[in-house]
């Protein structure tokens, strides 16, 4: 590996594509670090680390968040924007005929993602100031307080769409997906609570040796975690196609085999974010509410069942990663479409009639992989959450940062590798 990235280094067009990279994500960390006015960040310590809402956006800001920073929001607003333009364009048809005009309507529904991730950036800003005044963290009161509300709106919302501007400098002119690349940025940035951790085992096992033994324990699983979820998502179950002999003049084309490559974890991390922002919605509102235990029980009793700990979080959490994984490949893949285009242009899956038979059998290997790659999910998000209850760590998180972390190492690998390949460089094919 280290010998690849010296490959690579050797390459003067690359080399500046991943100084170009590292610039932006500087710039990203400084911004993560600089204070919004009149906020008293101290005041919100106790609102995370409880796996609530704010605990799942924090991670994805790197922190910023609790520290009240200009890029608190991060891309958050961006990634929800692209998310409903995506559903909206199966939805809507004059949004489904903009995905197929090629590259002038993909640039103008990456504009109308751009105006709609502003919106989601000004409503979560919103959101948040009213968050940040009822819990006192703001010290000014009276007319003061309309400026400084709307100051920080307005530092909230420009630090996202700068965020996004940055994410797109890395896409044109650095290497990798600039976004992906600014999540992975704050989530390793959020690794140094790895120390934390450790102190809380030793501190434990001073009083209760058992903790000796957890302590490799931990760390033989968190490996072969990573190792499970590299080999997953690169796995792929490969659909073979022969394409019919024709004729044409007095050449003959076509006769070639080929293959459908149909990914385990063809998702990705999306179900994960969806199943734990709806998760933690009842544990947040808890929290907002702060009721008292011995006034009204039930509804304590409801509430610890669906905070970060509880049994009914880690169910439900694992049953809506099945199920958003089942919906996101649904809109994404369509075996109809693969078998019609199969048909047209002369290319057959062995021992399936073309039409309706081809597209039955991919439907049914589609929906075989796509529970194998549910469960896989489900097991890397719920595992980390069973092992906090189990040894009392906070690591709710865990397994979402984890998928993140391996999916986007793995990507920038990947064009990393394409960048070298279209040089003819061996570095990454030895």
């Amino acid at each position: 590996m280290f010998e690849t990235f010296r490959n690579a280094w050797k390459v003067e067009e690359l080399r500046k594509r991943i100084l170009y990279t590292l610039l932006i994500l500087v710039i990203f960390r400084l911004g993560c670090a600089v204070p919004v006015p009149y906020v008293d960040a101290s005041v919100l310590d106790a609102w995370f680390g409880t796996g609530n809402m704010l605990d799942y956006l924090n991670m994805m800001s790197g922190s910023a968040l609790s520290q009240c920073t200009l890029f608190a929001l991060g891309v958050s607003p961006y990634i929800n924007s692209s998310i409903i333009i995506q559903l909206l364009t199966v939805a809507i048809p004059a949004l489904e005929r903009l995905s197929k005009e090629g590259e002038e309507g993909r640039r103008k529904l990456t504009r109308i993602t751009k105006y709609a991730s502003g919106g989601i950036a000004l409503g979560m800003s919103i959101g948040y100031y009213f968050v940040l005044r009822n819990l006192g963290a703001l010290s000014v009161t009276g007319w003061q307080a309309w400026f400084v509300a709307v100051v920080i709106i307005l530092c909230f919302t420009a630090g996202a769409q700068l965020t996004t501007f940055l994410g797109e400098q890395v896409d044109s002119k650095g290497i990798g997906n600039g976004v992906s690349l600014l999540i992975f940025t704050g989530i390793i940035a959020n690794w140094s609570n790895v120390v934390t951790a450790v102190n809380s085992i030793l501190t434990k096992a001073a009083t209760q040796p058992l903790y000796y033994l957890a302590f490799p324990g931990v760390i033989i699983l968190a490996l072969a975690a990573v190792v499970f979820v590299v080999i997953l998502t690169n796995a792929e179950r490969r659909l073979p196609v022969q394409y019919a002999k024709r004729v044409v003049g007095r050449k003959m084309y076509g006769g070639q085999s080929s293959h459908i490559p149909i990914k385990v974890n063809m998702s990705g991390v999306m179900p994960v974010i969806f199943a734990s922002a709806l998760c933690s919605i009842p544990g947040t509102i808890g929290g907002f509410i702060n009721l008292d235990a011995a006034a009204h029980p039930y509804w304590t009793a409801f509430f610890n069942f669906f905070s970060a700990r509880g049994w009914g979080y880690m169910v439900f959490y694992l049953l809506l990663i099945i199920g958003f994984n089942y919906f996101y490949v649904a809109i994404q893949y369509n075996p109809v479409e693969i078998a019609n285009n199969l048909r047209q242009n002369n290319g057959a899956i062995p021992g399936y009639r073309p039409g309706k038979p081809t597209s039955d059998f991919i439907t049914k290997v589609l929906g075989k992989i796509t529970l194998v790659g549910a469960l896989f999910l489900g097991v890397v998000a719920v595992l980390p959450i069973l092992l906090g209850n189990v040894t009392g760590l906070p690591i709710q998180l865990g397994g979402t940062s984890l998928l993140i972390v391996v999916g986007v190492a793995l990507d920038t690998s990947r064009s990393m590798e394409s960048f070298m390949v279209m040089r003819h460089h061996k570095g990454f094919l030895q």
